[in-house]
């Protein structure tokens, strides 16, 4: 059955939807029984990227069993635009050390690899013991492969995508699925 759209978008702007919030919860649990399994008798650290992947980083913390913690980072590399400026700059960075603690940076999309590459290195530089990263989604561009991601939940086609925390100049995060957008870019 296909899953309606809500009535809030602008007419054109959500186009045809590639992975229904059905298929992101039963994903998103795998991905947290993973982890789990991974990191038996450790608590892993989640840093999450704001603000895409807050939901993501929110539904994949649930799905762990046992103790997890969580903490933020805001980065700019696109800004109100549909494509990526090329330069990562740290908006917001960590409350706490991740010195000997398990990491994994969670993002909700990776292309290019850009972001990713440039908070790994960076987080890697503080001692953790142990860096992993986690996607929600990783976009197939047709250049250069993105960098290996060691948790993947769904490979997307090279479209701009939007819904469960993407956006385009702020909106459409809130939608349950993730969808084309369609609209001005």
């Amino acid at each position: 059955m296909a899953e309606s759209r809500p009535e809030y978008p602008t007419p054109g702007d959500v186009g045809q939807i590639l992975i229904s919030s059905e298929a992101i919860q039963a994903r998103v649990g795998e991905l947290g029984r993973q982890i789990t399994d991974d990191l038996v008798g450790e608590v892993p650290l989640l840093v999450g990227i704001l603000k895409g992947s807050a939901l993501f980083t929110a539904d994949l913390m649930r799905s762990i069993r046992g103790p997890v913690e969580i903490d933020f980072m805001a980065v700019s590399s696109y800004g109100d635009a549909t494509r990526s400026s090329g330069v990562v700059r740290i908006v917001k960075d960590l409350d706490a050390p991740v010195a000997g603690r398990h990491v994994i940076l969670v993002e909700d999309i990776v292309d290019s690899g850009l972001t990713m590459t440039y908070l790994l290195e960076h987080l890697s530089g503080q001692g953790p013991a142990s860096v992993r990263s986690c996607a929600l989604l990783v976009r197939e561009t047709g250049d250069a492969p993105p960098p290996a991601v060691d948790y993947v939940g769904f490979e997307i086609p090279p479209a701009f995508v939007i819904g469960y925390g993407l956006d385009v100049a702020q909106r459409y995060r809130n939608l349950p699925y993730i969808a084309v957008y369609t609209g001005p870019t």
